[in-house]
């Protein structure tokens, strides 16, 4: 199965981290660094088993929410 190219983009946030619009591509298991933004472990913990998902083609969609403290980020993930 070829890997998918995938979008993690901000939908909404209350992190200093990560505004709306911001995004994380992921390209096959590896993120692309140039294109991406900010990269905050404790958000990728959080829904990277819905992006690998994502780039098997299981999901489309989301949202997706990052649990961290009271800092919540929510993300769309599509494909990119």
């Amino acid at each position: 199965m070829e890997e998918i190219r995938i979008r993690l983009e901000v939908i909404r946030s209350c992190c200093p981290l990560y505004s709306e619009g911001d995004a994380v591509i992921f390209d096959g298991p590896a993120i692309d660094k140039e294109a991406s933004g900010n990269i905050c472990m404790m958000a990728m913990n959080a829904v990277f088993p819905f992006v690998y998902a994502a780039r098997k083609g299981v999901i489309n969609e989301g949202p997706f929410q990052c649990p961290d403290c009271a800092d919540k980020v929510e993300f769309r993930i599509r494909r990119d």
